[in-house]
């Protein structure tokens, strides 16, 4: 995932100021700049709860503004903020994965939505995948980042990565082919 020169120099201007000063404009400024995208990754990673998404920025946010001086710029602030991202939403999952078996929830029971109240089949398809090979799918072929980047953000290798990139791609074909026969099937 590449970003501009002129966008990484505004980031590091912007979290200069915002560290120096606890200035809120330069901190409002980041979070215009970066939140839209977070924000779609944070619905996939959700499996497109709103409100868990929202949450998931909520708390990406907090984490960074608080961390935000010991970041070393080893990558771009939205690489940085995009692994708080996964790392909030690996912490959701587990907490929902213990609430699920303690409270016996289907999880087939509660359809999520996106942000226009609907998914696609295709959107559907990807929420079912295991929780890895979604992250892999969803930062790779919707985000744009490359296999190494994901090796950082995900704390796995690249092979793996590539591994679960390939199980996630046939999961999906296998899925949309079995609703595209349904559909036949249907006379649709």
């Amino acid at each position: 995932m590449e970003i501009s020169e002129s966008t990484e120099d505004d980031d590091r201007r912007l979290v200069r100021k915002f560290i120096r000063n606890r200035d809120e404009r330069s901190f409002r400024s980041l979070y215009r700049r970066h939140t839209p995208t977070l924000y779609r990754l944070a619905l996939r990673l959700a499996g497109g709860v709103e409100a868990d998404a929202q949450d998931l920025i909520q708390e990406t946010w907090f984490r960074a503004s608080a961390s935000l001086a010991e970041f070393g710029w080893k990558s771009s602030l939205r690489t940085w903020l995009t692994g708080i991202l996964i790392n909030c939403a690996r912490e959701l999952s587990r907490r929902k994965q213990r609430r699920n078996e303690e409270e016996f929830v289907d999880p087939e029971l509660t359809a999520p939505g996106f942000a226009n109240g609907h998914t696609t089949e295709v959107e559907q398809a990807i929420q079912r995948l295991p929780e890895g090979c979604r992250y892999v799918l969803t930062l790779h072929d919707i985000e744009g980042y490359t296999h190494e980047e994901i090796s950082v953000l995900l704390e796995i290798s690249a092979g793996t990565s590539k591994s679960q990139l390939h199980y996630a791609r046939q999961i999906l074909r296998s899925a949309l082919r079995k609703d595209e026969t349904k559909d036949e099937r249907n006379g649709q």
